[in-house]
């Protein structure tokens, strides 16, 4: 029997949206993709080795490699000159190398998809590590993932250039670095390919999906032996249940992070648009923007550089009143200035940072269910609720600590931010550029 013309006229417009059809072209693209993933690895290994020597050299005094805070430095009022400085070589390589340095990478990656056919210059593949460790090595607030997102992805387009690959393919090849590059950086390869098909992929179909997934899980396997297992941020464990006072202060926890989400997002709206008015060329703005920097390292020295040491502290519990306030006063300021400013670097680790912080502030008056129990909550809401991912906020969380009781408290906890990011007319992910007409 001869189906109905409705029917007949359905069926294309079914079978393409439900297009979960492969062909054999999907091997030597996971093969590239599985390369990439070792590459990509490699790349954020040297990145933190070249984030840690500069952060040494600038507030230190010495050659070494080692991941260290700047906060425990003794040049005092002359530290205030280490961020301007390296502030304006990120000016001048914008200027004279290449703009897309500037910002946290993510955007950038994003213009390369929706505007240049996921094309990346090669260049950008070595001045975006360089310009970013020159960013957070001299103090800058941000975290390296942005920054190795974007490289990851500039070495997979570049492959997929050379190899002569349709658009589609390129942008499989850009999404797999980028998701291998987030991996090696967290141990973190769930998330790593979320938020590579949330923000990045614009898809979920086996002929990219599957690419991305192997990249991401090469690169955990790779970091294994050059940077170590996860969880990056352990904590103790938390109970499996905890009651409707509990469920009802996860409701609480995560209007709290929308809320400071949306100033944060504003914040930053904010900076941009000061800047643009000042009447000097924006090459300037990023010395600018570390000026403020440098006088906040001063207030609150805990607030320069990635802040992963301070993150496991909020997390693990005996942190003062102090260090609360530092990080959602001054760590969040010079952070919204820095990166309106169009400096360079990653906006990950300070959004978990803030949001540890105000989960800190909120066990002192919610149930208590454990040393970190709030802020990792509030650490995974003010994730998901900032970067418009609240699924990858969830399992990001819970890829970081490995502590897997806290799947319901953070599940309820980013309902509210949904709302957030639902009713949010412009995405913290902007780019000051065409693609902002886009996206």
């Amino acid at each position: 029997m001869s189906s109905s013309p409705i029917a007949q006229h359905r069926k294309p417009a079914l079978d393409e949206l439900g297009d979960f059809t492969t062909t054999v072209r999907v091997i030597p693209i996971c093969l590239l993709a599985i390369c990439i993933g070792v590459l990509s690895t490699f790349v954020a290994w040297i990145l933190l080795k070249l984030i840690g020597l500069i952060t040494n050299i600038a507030y230190y005094h010495r050659i070494d490699t080692a991941f260290v805070s700047p906060a425990g430095n003794h040049l005092g009022l002359y530290a205030v000159l280490v961020p301007v400085v390296g502030s304006l070589i990120i000016g001048l390589m914008a200027r004279y190398g290449s703009d897309r340095i500037r910002g946290h990478g993510i955007p950038e990656a994003i213009e390369s998809i929706l505007m240049d056919g996921s094309r990346v210059k090669p260049r950008l593949a070595i001045l975006k590590p360089v310009s970013a460790a020159i960013s957070i090595g001299t103090g800058g607030p941000f975290g390296a993932e942005g920054p190795i997102i974007m490289t990851g992805g500039a070495f997979g387009s570049m492959i997929g250039q050379f190899f002569h690959l349709t658009s589609i393919e390129r942008r499989t090849l850009l999404v797999a670095g980028a998701a291998a590059g987030m991996s090696a950086t967290f141990a973190a390869p769930l998330s790593s390919v979320l938020i590579g098909v949330e923000l990045l992929l614009f898809e979920w179909k086996p002929r990219s999906a599957i690419p991305v997934a192997l990249a991401s899980s090469t690169a955990l396997l790779v970091r294994r032996y050059i940077l170590g297992l996860g969880p990056l941020f352990p904590v103790p464990s938390h109970p499996a249940f905890i009651g409707l006072t509990g469920l009802g202060g996860c409701l609480i926890a995560g209007l709290a992070a929308g809320a400071l989400s949306a100033l944060l997002t504003l914040g930053v709206y904010a900076a941009e648009d000061l800047f643009q008015k000042l009447p000097i060329h924006w090459m300037w703005w990023p010395a600018i923007g570390g000026l403020f920097v440098g006088l906040g390292g001063l207030i609150f020295p805990q607030a320069l550089g990635v802040g992963y040491d301070t993150i496991r502290q909020l997390l693990q519990g005996d942190v003062p009143l102090a260090v609360f306030a530092g990080v959602l006063l001054v760590k969040s300021a010079i952070w919204m200035i820095s990166l309106g400013s169009g400096t360079s670097g990653g906006v990950l680790a300070p959004l978990l940072m803030m949001g540890a912080a105000l989960g800190g502030i909120e066990s002192m008056f919610l149930p208590h269910y454990g040393v970190g129990f709030w802020p990792l909550v509030s650490m995974g809401a003010i994730l998901g609720g900032t970067m418009r991912s609240p699924f990858t906020g969830i399992v990001f969380a819970l890829e970081l600590t490995h502590d897997f009781n806290m799947l319901q408290p953070l599940l309820l906890a980013l309902s509210p931010t949904c709302l957030r990011c639902s009713s949010s007319s412009v995405p913290f992910l902007r780019k000051r550029s065409r693609a902002a007409a886009i996206t």
